[in-house]
């Protein structure tokens, strides 16, 4: 089967998310057998990189800004496969699949996986989040399957549109731990001393939330050590406000900025985190909170839709209410406190994770959403 995926910035990436998804999935039909082509932009994806794992690169041009970058590099990607013989075109992400009805003009089987709601996200405009809305509606209507990573998002299509979508969650690989080699080396970290976030630096993550929740901590400390705050990740698109998280830090010195991370420094991040936290306002289904649970890191997070469809509160992680953030600051010192509880919560979670699918299983199902279309 000829495959195309468009919608994701490139590959390989630093950082998990969408592009996350796409080169498990793509990489996985690729070694089955399937001849996959990604569609990449040029200021993410090497230009001498014309095949990654299997996955045939293909380069187009694109405007880099915050508002055209993905739609003029889709719009090119939609045409272009408008001309080439794929049995499937598997859009990401409501912005992109704006133009998933173009390669229906010629026959083309188009499938959308939607993430999450785009146009919820805090950085966009009125009229951007407007035009990803009708990308919205284009998806439902243009798609021939449409493809869902949670629960909520399955119930909102099917709300909104009376649009049946395919629940296909994400993933998990087999982790191994790491133990605090080079995090030791850049921050002093030995493991178990410091809360950890790691993602998109954008608004409605809300780790301003979390700087000013850790920075008014009565106690600070975990298990009798004092812990530092790491946020590792960043974000091109939205410099004014990570700029604004530097200055919300201001020079205290256990707020440790440690820009994108990839690799064996993840990994160690997450190996030897004593909380792992996300505030998000909205998400899909974020992979980086399945990967903490992996590493067996007590997690909090907000008890948005999506977090819920992964922690059961008290159970294998801890919730705060979303619109509290006096609650994000009590759950953060009761859960640094309470020792005994984040060992209960971490072994409920790894017995839970243990059952949730592996990446392999992801493939297989995608694989047969293509198969019926």
């Amino acid at each position: 089967m000829r495959i195309a995926f468009i919608g994701l910035k490139g590959l390989p990436v630093p950082w998990t998310g969408i592009e996350f998804h796409v080169d498990r999935i793509a990489r996985g039909l690729a070694a089955a057998g399937h001849q996959v082509t990604a569609y990449v932009r040029p200021h993410y994806t090497d230009a001498t990189l014309k095949e990654y794992r299997g996955v045939r690169l293909l380069h187009l041009p694109t405007i880099r800004s915050k508002h055209l970058d993905a739609s003029v590099h889709s719009f090119l990607a939609a045409v272009d496969a408008l001309f080439r013989h794929y049995h499937v075109v598997h859009f990401h992400c409501i912005g992109p699949g704006f133009f998933s009805f173009i390669p229906r003009l010629s026959g083309k089987r188009v499938v959308c996986t939607v993430h999450r709601l785009d146009w919820q996200s805090d950085k966009w405009g009125r009229l951007a989040r407007w035009a990803l809305r009708v990308g919205e509606w284009v998806v439902v209507h243009a798609a021939h399957r449409l493809i869902v990573v949670s629960k909520d998002l399955e119930a909102y299509f099917w709300e909104t549109y009376g649009r049946r979508a395919v629940f296909i969650p994400n993933g998990i690989d087999p982790v191994q731990p790491r133990p605090p080699q080079e995090i030791s080396r850049r921050w002093g970290l030995a493991g178990g001393d410091y809360v950890l976030f790691l993602g998109r630096l954008s608004p409605e993550k809300r780790v301003d939330w979390l700087i000013r929740a850790f920075r008014a901590l009565p106690r600070p400390e975990c298990d009798g050590k004092p812990v530092k705050l790491v946020i590792a990740g960043g974000c091109n698109a939205t410099e004014p406000y990570v700029a604004a998280l530097r200055q919300s830090a201001g020079d205290d010195s256990r707020v440790v900025f440690a820009g994108f991370v990839s690799g064996t420094l993840k990994e160690e991040l997450l190996s030897n985190a004593a909380l792992f936290v996300l505030p998000s306002r909205v998400e899909g289904m974020p992979i980086v909170l399945l990967e903490a649970k992996a590493y067996g890191i007590c997690c909090l997070a907000s008890d948005i839709p999506s977090h819920r469809e992964l922690i059961h509160d008290g159970v294998d992680g801890r919730l705060f209410a979303a619109e509290d953030a006096g609650d994000l600051l009590a759950k953060l010192q009761e859960t640094l406190d309470d020792g005994e509880a984040r060992v209960r919560l971490v072994a409920a979670a790894r017995q839970r994770i243990a059952s949730r699918l592996l990446w392999d299983d992801v493939v297989a199902r995608t694989l047969a959403v293509y198969r019926g279309v």
